[in-house]
């Protein structure tokens, strides 16, 4: 298969220069792509024709994902400050946030750069961009004062964790972590020390909750390796120039992980062992909350490299108890440990139930657990054609997104490897990789579609975080990249629009100010869908806290029902399709005037 997918981009390159262009054009005027009754519209027909017979399509997708990077604005370049000594901090960096942090509803970029330990080359640190609503970004990081503390660079989360209206910001670090409150004028004031967050370990991924349903955001901090600079740095790999590599997370203990309970005045507890989730095995690179047995608490899943996943379940008393070995979620399907990277929680299937992505290293699968309701999930990898030839890829960012707004939950994973000289132990392997693209067909299957969904997806990059979110407000997910000592990628969604579609952005009252932990119900006809407002996921990464829902080609949704953190539901009836939702706890529903026209 892997030789098969060589050829035909090899069949491909000239098409994907056609598509560029027409891509380009398409985001000027928003036309459609070449008439295929044009010469050169039947040779374009005609190439991604062949190019699409071993996908086993009957046609390419209409969706293209185009690179804007540079016409948007964005010009941030990661740094990892490799300098040939191989401390492994180097290649897991970093990841990114969609945030409106100005409250003009449109979505901004934050973007977490890494450094240099030997501290010999500066960094520019972490970019804050402001989306101009005009498709375009301007920098604003030394306006806005979040440039960041000068430690290397990991994860990021967002929101209003002081229910004062705007969203705020925790960063991550292999060094003291950092909390900016937003001060509501475009300017934010690190108050860490206040808080009392800035723990000195080397943490990775982050999400805030409200664990306990008071009301106030709590948040939990994913901590990966006991590993200092100050230590010994060991060496591995051949005993060659150009051979040594990073070390394997096997050569290093874990550490445990942070839960910060709000204590409702700007500080912050640590909880971690009160609530049951201290565990100083893990190493902790993916974290989401997510309610998967549907009783009103907010769950906990931690994707831990090479030792078994955590599935920490809400005993609704303010403590959690960990049940990934007695829920299939600790190892794969054959009961081995894997990689844990990048992780979601997401309803792929549409039957009310929450289920589990996590990506993982090279010769492992990305591995997809189906809940079985009771408490159960398994490992359907395999059953649903994600399993097959990911032995040359190494997935991290990720999110089970409707990219065609077609009712069924699509997946994306961005790929690249850890290590940089990868190619000189195995010759089928590259340090940078493309990212893929998997549509789900709604039978229980995904069929990758990378090949024609766009010129953007074919380059190859060392991918690490990922953020997903409508930036452009046009009713389809967009898509940001950090990569690796490399410049980012903004990936603008065209086409993704066509079918119907819903966007709902929770806003709460009893509940905190963001909605998170709300789950949100969308009937249209036969077709129900069920997704929760989540901070953090992916890797080191925060999505867009407003939900999208593809409606395919329903013209009006029956029936739109939330659940909010305080319990209480409430449901709206006959609302019309293609528009931002704003629901407000308690309040009701109305439309925002942020929409674009379907185009």
């Amino acid at each position: 298969m892997r030789k098969l997918l060589i050829t035909s981009c090899v069949i491909v390159t000239a098409v994907v220069i056609i598509l560029y262009y027409l891509s380009q054009d398409r985001s000027q005027n928003n036309a459609g792509m070449q008439p295929l009754d044009s010469p050169q519209g039947s040779d374009l027909a005609a190439a991604k024709a062949e190019a699409y017979k071993t996908t086993g399509l009957a046609s390419p997708p209409d969706v293209q994902f185009v690179e804007v990077t540079a016409q948007a604005g964005v010009a941030f370049t990661h740094h990892n400050g490799a300098a040939g000594q191989k401390y492994l901090v180097e290649t897991m960096g970093s990841g990114a946030a969609f945030l409106d942090y100005n409250n003009d509803g449109y979505l901004d970029i934050y973007a977490v750069n890494g450094t240099d330990p030997s501290g010999k080359e500066a960094s520019s640190g972490n970019v804050l961009y402001r989306n101009n609503g005009d498709e375009t970004f301007t920098a604003v990081t030394d306006r806005a004062g979040v440039r960041g503390n000068g430690y290397y660079g990991m994860g990021v989360c967002v929101a209003d964790y002081d229910n004062d209206g705007d969203q705020d910001i925790y960063i991550t670090n292999f060094g003291p972590n950092v909390l900016y409150r937003n001060q509501g004028d475009g300017t934010f004031t690190d108050v860490t020390d206040r808080a009392g967050v800035g723990d000195p370990r080397w943490g990775s991924s982050c999400a805030f909750a409200d664990y306990d349903n008071d009301g106030d955001l709590d948040f939990y901090v994913a901590n990966y390796l006991d590993l200092t600079l100050a230590k010994k740095n060991i060496w591995c790999g051949r005993h060659e120039e150009g051979f040594r590599t990073y070390c394997h997370p096997d050569n290093f203990n874990g550490v445990a992980s942070v839960l910060y309970r709000n204590n409702g005045d700007g500080t912050f507890t640590d909880l971690t062992e009160a609530a049951g989730v201290f565990n100083p095995v893990g190493k902790g690179l993916g974290v989401v909350f997510g309610d998967y047995d549907n009783d009103g608490n907010v769950d906990l899943y931690v994707a831990n490299d090479s030792v078994a996943n955590f599935l920490f379940r809400n005993s609704g008393n303010g403590t959690f108890a960990e049940v990934g070995v007695l829920s299939g979620v600790a190892y794969d399907g054959e009961g081995k440990a894997e990689a844990g990277m990048g992780v979601d929680f997401a309803d792929y299937d549409n039957d009310g139930l929450l289920d589990i992505f996590v990506t993982n290293f090279d010769f492992e699968t990305n591995t997809l657990y189906r809940n079985q309701g009771s408490g159960f999930f398994i490992d359907v990898t395999d059953l649903v054609g994600l399993g097959q030839d990911r032995e040359p890829y190494m997935g991290w960012g990720t999110k089970l997104l409707d990219y065609d707004q077609d009712g069924d939950k699509d997946l994306f994973v961005a790929n690249g490897h850890l290590q940089d000289n990868i190619h000189l132990y195995n010759d089928v392997m590259t340090y940078a990789q493309s990212n893929q693209l998997f549509r789900n067909e709604g039978q229980g299957k995904f069929t990758e579609v990378t090949l024609g969904s766009g010129p953007g997806l074919l380059s190859k990059r060392v991918g690490r975080g990922v953020a997903f979110g409508d930036y452009d407000n046009d009713g389809d997910t967009d898509i940001f990249i950090v990569n690796n000592n490399q410049t980012a990628t903004l990936l603008r969604n065209h086409g993704g629009n066509r079918n119907h579609w819903l966007m709902v952005k929770t806003v709460g009252t009893k509940s905190n100010r963001d909605g998170i932990g709300a789950r949100v119900k969308v009937v249209t006809g036969a077709l129900a869908q069920v997704a929760e407002v989540q901070s953090g996921s992916s890797y080191l990464s925060q999505n867009d806290l407003r939900l999208l829902f593809g409606l395919g080609s329903h013209t009006t949704v029956d029936q739109v029902e939330v659940r909010w953190p305080s319990g209480i539901v409430e449901t709206f009836k006959n609302v019309a399709v293609d528009q931002i939702l704003i629901l407000t706890e308690q309040k009701g529903a109305a439309p925002s005037p942020l929409a674009s026209p379907k185009k």
